[in-house]
């Protein structure tokens, strides 16, 4: 059944290969996926330049178990992604910092970085938001694609997941457009698109240690234990958010793929009971503002107001929140970056790649007390 999803119980990274193995295994296996000689694309999250403990990306450990099993079934590992910042060497400097570049050197496996390596421009049948987009060759060119996501909250879309990890095949300045869309649901659409035309056959994600809080990048781990499998992406990202208790709908990317026809709202679970390991993470600051009622935004006017701000105390002056900010909301004064909240979309890219962890939430009082309820 496509749509089975895995959950095994895995404490600590030391025998990463062995759960990854019978979590795999519990939905089929990856022999019913890979062909001899085929060429198998890990697509882990690969987000910026942080270390496996800071989880924020895809745990060496557990891409090096999915080389290794991929190899023993005839398999050819290729490891790629593309980092989320926009500066040169950023994707380079992200696989040696998360330990992904020693895991393809070990594994004998070829690393490829997606913004050198190409992209290509492809007809979406059916789309909503992008009838045409450029997505990485080496995603194309793979007889095989394994999703490997890392279980984390998100400013804009409230969890990330097997879908959303598509993301990084697609270059910055799509990436931008997609920002640009200013409004959850449409973004939800737009990186459906992608995933209509890039359908990865096997999803596994890293729930070993999540991150909770103001992820993708900022928040804080949390001993979750989880490794889950399916080969259907909509339906783990359904089973993953419900295990840290997020309802699947509100998540836009969820919403958007089971309206487009992909995965289901209930899935077999197979392995642990998804009672067993259910967690409730704390959510990222974003995705509580977002649920604020426009009834109230429309009411209270100036004195309900929310906008990321700067702290100067922090920052590094490197520019990446100029640099990634879609809407050219960011400038620079005196020698010190601020954002202009009228220009500002509340995509939260700004926060997101930030390495200095600079760019807080600025609320009125009033914005305050009723994010806080």
């Amino acid at each position: 059944m496509g749509d089975k999803v895995s959950i095994v119980q895995c404490a600590d990274y030391s025998k990463s290969k062995e759960y990854v193995s019978r979590t795999i295994e519990l939905i089929g296996g990856l022999s019913t996926i890979i062909s001899e000689g085929d060429r198998v694309l890990l697509k882990p999250n690969v987000l910026a330049a942080c270390r496996p403990e800071e989880a924020v990306t895809t745990h060496p450990s557990i891409v090096s178990a999915v080389c290794e099993l991929v190899a023993e079934c005839g398999g050819v590992p290729v490891i790629g992604d593309a980092a989320g910042m926009i500066h040169q060497g950023a994707t380079a400097e992200a696989f040696r910092v998360s330990g992904i570049e020693k895991v393809a050197k070990d594994c004998g496996a070829e690393l490829v970085n997606f913004q050198t390596g190409g992209y290509v421009e492809v007809d979406v049948p059916d789309a909503l938001q992008f009838p045409r987009i450029f997505v990485s060759k080496a995603v194309l060119d793979a007889d095989v694609i394994i999703s490997l996501p890392k279980l984390k909250t998100h400013e804009l879309t409230y969890y990330t997941g097997a879908v959303k990890n598509m993301f990084g095949a697609l270059p910055l300045r799509t990436r931008k457009e997609m920002h640009l869309l200013a409004e959850r649901g449409l973004f939800g659409e737009s990186v459906v698109d992608l995933y209509s035309v890039v359908k990865p056959h096997l999803a596994l994600m890293d729930g070993v240690v999540g991150m909770e809080g103001n992820g993708p990048s900022h928040g804080t781990p949390v001993n979750t234990g989880v490794i889950i499998a399916s080969y259907d992406c909509v339906s783990l990202d359904v089973v993953a958010s419900q295990l840290i208790g997020f309802e699947p709908l509100v998540v836009p990317t969820t919403k958007a793929a089971l309206e487009r026809g992909f995965g289901v709202i209930s899935p077999e679970i197979v392995g642990l009971s998804l009672d067993s390991v259910k967690m409730r993470y704390k959510p990222s600051e974003g995705s509580i503002i977002s649920r604020s009622p426009p009834a109230i935004t429309r009411l209270f006017g100036r004195y309900f107001t929310i906008h990321p701000h700067i702290d100067t105390s922090k920052c590094t002056r490197c520019g990446a929140c100029a640099m990634n900010c879609s809407v050219h909301a960011i400038e620079k004064v005196d020698g010190k970056f601020r954002v202009d909240a009228k220009k500002c979309i509340l995509c939260y890219c700004c926060r997101e790649l930030c390495p200095a962890d600079a760019v807080d939430i600025e609320k009125s009082l009033l914005a305050r007390i009723i994010t806080r309820k």
